[in-house]
């Protein structure tokens, strides 16, 4: 903004847009939007103010946060407590989005690193590649199915969360429906059963932390399979036998008597 304007003065339309670094359509239609209301002269020409500049910062900085603007006017309708909330949000999304990118380009650097010359890269290193990249394809797919502090919580967590304890969790969890898989004719209440329900429950406890806050929103995730994005759906195609699923809901069942 140039503060050395008049407080006072108004400006028309498209001395205002050259002032405020915008189109005369963006403001037509910030107008018609009822975002950005400018005052009229008595010949119908649209006068701008400081306020509506200070307005207009506003509106760009949060639209610039990827926020549409039906929220935007939402916000700046209703007082500052909201308008907090909606940046602190914003501010753990980005920060989200930067440790994904920090995790792709960790990936890429250890396929590199594994790639010798004239030779060809590790092909689990390339899956891995995919993985972390179609993760980022929907980063929000998830965030719905948990409450605020959930998502704060993880959000936390996931600063500890590397690509190699990722690699690591994976390949347990493998190994786990591998070995569930291989004991389905089991009895669910012998100790084969128990010791697996023991590592099932570890892994879990690996990621929610034992919080009932991140518990809850993972359980609805889970109920919500058919609804997952495709990206989502073929990541988890090796972890969604039925069989599997249901064998440990009762072997889960028996260890609850």
């Amino acid at each position: 903004m140039d503060r050395r304007k008049p407080v006072g003065r108004l400006y028309r339309v498209r001395e205002f847009a050259g002032l405020a670094g915008v189109t005369v359509r963006t403001l037509h239609h910030y107008d018609s939007v009822a975002l950005l209301r400018p005052k009229r002269s008595e010949s119908g020409y649209r006068l701008y103010g400081i306020r509506d500049l200070e307005r207009l910062e506003q509106i760009v900085a949060l639209k610039f946060l990827g926020l549409p603007l039906k929220q935007i006017k939402a916000l700046l309708d209703r007082e500052d407590r909201r308008l907090r909330e909606v940046l602190r949000s914003q501010r753990r999304a980005l920060e989200e989005k930067r440790r994904q990118l920090d995790r792709a380009l960790e990936a890429i650097g250890d396929a590199e690193r594994m790639i010798r010359p004239g030779g060809l890269a590790d092909a689990a290193a390339l899956r891995r590649i995919i993985e972390v990249i179609e993760m980022q394809d929907d980063p929000n797919s998830l965030t719905k199915y948990y409450s605020e502090a959930a998502r704060a919580k993880i959000s936390e967590r996931q600063k500890e969360w590397t690509p190699a304890l990722q690699e690591q969790v994976t390949r347990e969890w493998t190994e786990l429906f591998r070995d569930v898989e291989a004991a389905l004719g089991e009895d669910p209440a012998g100790e084969r059963a128990e010791a697996l329900a023991a590592r099932w429950k570890k892994l879990i406890e690996g990621f929610t932390g034992g919080d009932p806050e991140i518990s809850a929103g993972l359980k609805r995730v889970w109920a919500d399979q058919p609804n997952w994005p495709e990206s989502l759906q073929q990541h988890a195609a090796p972890f969604r036998n039925p069989k599997i699923l249901e064998f440990m809901g009762r072997v889960m069942n028996c260890g609850k008597k």
